[in-house]
């Protein structure tokens, strides 16, 4: 399958339509980008099947976060205020922001407010999302990475590639290589050489740590805590070194309550990770307590909206906010195995970066992702939280095009099409010539040009049939 023939039958969004295309069109013809990604869905496969054996009814666990989050979702302002309340009791601090540029501001505001010069900062798709890294640079913050993918591509100066294997289209060789020119690590180094030096890098930084940046998995309503789940132990050093912890969240992470965690935690890590549970798991509820001998003096929780609410108050697709972002679904997404993770120009890639981007972004230059699936099903089925992406791809297009956010000209294109197709006489009374002729002329820009567009006969099988029916008669 080639993504250019996928993409192009569907109606799309200008400028950033145009520049996914043609960016979608090199991937889908770079063969060693298609054997690594296969080898990379291949092996993710095998992990995941090995991963969920834990399980004694794995589809049973699926229903019942679906319920828990359906619930919460439900009830969002409740359980966001629940979970404030008893942040606050213990000492910490909730800011609200609407959209990026007020989470940029209120966490630059923070930095300064401690008269911080650096920041250390584990891996969050809610940071990449509102640009942190980026913005703190501009306002003259040191900002170091401290998850392993997130270094190497802060040094390649590289977006992610995928929500969890972020350097998934790094063969090792590329990273060995830049180790050896940045640090001087032999050109063989096996990569536990390489996360010593990463860590060694570090070391010193999380002594003198000034504010430390997170994500949060999850929002613990019930006794106001984050939970942090994480391979390296990077975030557990910032939230243990660190004077101040901002954590970032969108509102759509909270849970009712801490014994959700049972079933979410093992769920996300056999999904993202392929094994029964991360290596460290984390709860932190507030700044250090008294009698306590480590943990941040200060600790903020920014809780985002950006876009959330819109895609709430969409009674479908707002099943968009159940995602643990375990990034299982573009693992089997034929389209993302053809293009890969850049080319989607979000940080939420695959089928539920296809649905959610429109929203946290703009549905103007986003909406082209939404036709960006074939909707094979496979997404749906290896969802840990039963997210029915294809039906909810579908509703987005719908919308799209309710809302005359794709091209009218293709829209009345598509009306006269399905006009001839229900009036038999009519499709008739044109020859195959005739017939041939208006789909070279009309379609074959949609069809693709490395696909062959398909030959009508002279005669239509309706004809046909009346013929054959005579001559028995």
């Amino acid at each position: 399958m080639t993504i250019v023939s996928t993409l192009v039958f569907y109606p799309m969004a200008q400028e950033f339509a145009e520049k996914f295309k043609q960016e979608s069109a090199v991937k889908s013809f770079d063969q060693s980008h298609h054997a690594l990604m296969r080898a990379s869905t291949e092996k993710y496969l095998a992990t995941l099947k090995k991963g969920t054996t834990k399980f004694v009814d794995l589809q049973n666990s699926k229903k019942k976060t679906h319920l828990i989050k359906w619930k919460t979702l439900e009830n969002l302002d409740r359980y966001l205020l629940d979970f404030e309340a008893n942040f606050t009791r213990r000492g910490g601090k909730i800011v609200w922001a609407n959209d990026a540029e007020e989470a940029r501001q209120e966490i630059l505001r923070i930095t300064q407010q401690h008269e911080a010069k650096s920041v250390l900062k584990a891996t969050s798709l809610v940071c990449e999302e509102i640009g942190l890294f980026d913005y703190l640079q501009k306002n003259d913050i040191d900002v170091t990475e401290t998850d392993f993918g997130a270094f190497v591509l802060e040094l390649l100066q590289e977006k992610p590639y995928h929500t969890v294997k972020r350097t998934l289209h790094l063969e090792f060789e590329v990273i060995s290589k830049l180790f050896h020119e940045k640090f001087g690590t032999p050109i063989d180094a096996p990569a536990e050489q390489l996360a010593t030096t990463v860590r060694d890098l570090m070391r010193s930084k999380y002594l003198h740590a000034e504010v430390g940046v997170t994500g949060a998995d999850f929002l613990l309503a019930d006794t106001g805590s984050i939970a942090i789940t994480e391979n390296e132990g990077n975030t557990r050093l910032i939230t243990s070194f660190s004077k101040v912890h901002i954590a970032v969240a969108g509102i759509d992470a909270v849970i009712p309550s801490i014994l959700d965690l049972g079933l979410f935690w093992p769920l996300l890590s056999s999904h993202a990770f392929g094994r029964p549970s991360a290596v460290y798991n984390s709860i932190l509820s507030g700044p250090r307590q008294a009698h306590e001998t480590d943990g941040p003096e200060e600790m903020y929780v920014i809780l985002l909206d950006n876009g959330r609410t819109d895609l709430l108050a969409e009674k479908e697709q707002r099943q968009g906010l159940y995602c643990i972002q375990c990034g299982a679904c573009s693992h089997v997404c034929p389209v993302y195995q053809q293009i890969g993770g850049h080319t989607y120009k979000s940080v939420y890639q695959g089928p539920i970066g296809a649905l959610v981007a429109p929203y946290i972004y703009n549905k103007k230059d986003f909406n082209h992702l939404s036709f960006a699936s074939p909707l094979s099903g496979k997404p749906d089925q290896v969802c840990p939280v039963n997210i029915k992406l294809d039906k909810m791809l579908l509703l987005n297009r719908k919308d799209a095009i309710e809302r005359h956010l794709v091209p009218q000209t293709e829209s009345r294109l598509w009306k006269g099409f399905a006009y001839l197709m229900e009036r038999r006489r009519l499709l008739d009374f044109f020859g195959g010539k005739t017939k041939n002729f208006f789909l070279r002329s009309f379609f074959k820009k949609f069809w693709g040009k490395h696909r062959e567009l398909p030959s009508l006969p002279q005669k239509s099988f309706s004809q046909q049939w009346r013929e054959q029916q005579k001559k028995k008669n």
